[in-house]
């Protein structure tokens, strides 16, 4: 009989993804989802249970109920420009919904978690490639409120001695490569997808944040990681701290930066035309340059990204779109973003 884990905001992007690869693996995810940001149709590999990561006493009743072994969390806001706005928001929903999580981990007899964390953590990092010595100085309520649910995890393990893994990730991107799951937000925050509906026609143009960045072309540099390999670590660390592993917080990433010129670029490729864009001042607080050292999750999980080429992750996000595309493709007719920045750049 599958192993019965319990996913909480399991019908969100990677959340869903990583519920896809834990039945894979030979667990039953149970969802735990308000379904505020997540999608019904994406929960399709074990039950729905539907409730507030705040509500203590609907958690630890869904836990009792399906005798869950172990929770992965994923339930909490990740935008970065919203948590500037509603910090109030994101400190009740990440901070206290952790707590009132691991309250109830703690009521049932549930002792190991794996906790989506973030690369936000590190703020604008004093250097590159990011390890996890590098200090945290987060930049955001949504930094800030993700490094405040890793202290909790650390304090519930001196206290209640919690088996816990945090992982940090970089650029989450792509799709399932058998199209049943993709990324799917409104509005929508992250560059990939951007690209892709604005070479759809879905927007009609798209904002280039800051030319003058000290990269190569200019424009700010991110590892993407592909959300496939995301899932992969998510079990690899169920797996690590049920043989006894040591609670710690790691990156995940590749290594290898690709700035937001080259993804228009792969996107372009994949569309076959060029995107509309329109060159922006630099948003504040935007690091040039992030990329992680992810030698730890190497090491201790034997983790190995596999599927986090720039152009798989771009063409199995592509082909997600153009499946789920409900209206006919507009190709706007504009000179290609690469034009725009030559003509920025002088070049």
């Amino acid at each position: 009989m599958p192993t019965p884990i319990l996913v909480t905001g399991g019908a969100g992007y990677v959340g869903s993804h990583a519920c896809k690869a834990l039945a894979g693996a030979g667990f039953l995810p149970v969802v735990y989802d308000n379904l505020s940001r997540g999608h019904e149709w994406a929960v399709r590999w074990g039950p729905l249970e539907i409730g507030d990561i705040n509500d203590q006493t609907r958690l630890e009743a869904v836990m009792r109920k399906h005798r869950v072994t172990a929770v992965v969390h994923f339930a909490a806001f990740a935008y970065v420009g919203e948590s500037m706005q509603e910090p109030g928001r994101y400190f009740a929903n990440n901070v206290g919904g952790t707590q009132s999580l691991l309250e109830a981990m703690h009521k049932v007899g549930v002792t190991r978690i794996v906790v989506s964390s973030t690369c936000a953590t590190y703020g604008i990092p004093e250097r590159t490639p990011i390890d996890e010595t590098t200090p945290t100085r987060p930049m955001s309520p949504y930094g800030e409120s993700k490094l405040m649910m890793e202290k909790l995890l650390g304090w519930y393990r001196t206290c209640h001695g919690l088996d816990w893994m945090a992982l940090r990730y970089f650029n989450a991107a792509g799709a399932d490569a058998e199209g049943e799951l993709g990324e799917d937000h409104d509005p929508e925050p992250h560059l990939i997808p951007s690209v892709i509906r604005t070479a759809l026609g879905k927007q009609t143009v798209l904002q280039i944040f800051g030319t003058d960045y000290p990269t190569p072309d200019g424009t700010a540099v991110r590892d993407y990681i592909h959300v496939a390999d995301l899932a992969d670590a998510h079990i690899r660390a169920l797996d690590y701290l049920g043989g006894g592993g040591e609670s710690a917080a790691i990156n995940l990433g590749t290594g290898t930066g690709h700035s937001v010129r080259a993804v228009i670029q792969a996107v372009e490729r994949a569309a076959g035309h060029p995107i509309k864009a329109i060159l922006q001042p630099r948003r504040p607080g935007d690091p040039p340059f992030l990329v992680a050292d992810a030698a730890m999750a190497r090491r201790i999980l034997g983790w190995k990204p596999t599927h986090s080429s720039l152009d798989n992750i771009v063409a199995t996000a592509w082909r997600w779109a153009t499946a789920r595309a409900a209206v006919p493709i507009v190709f706007p007719q504009t000179a290609s973003v690469e034009t725009a920045l030559r003509r920025r750049h002088g070049s």
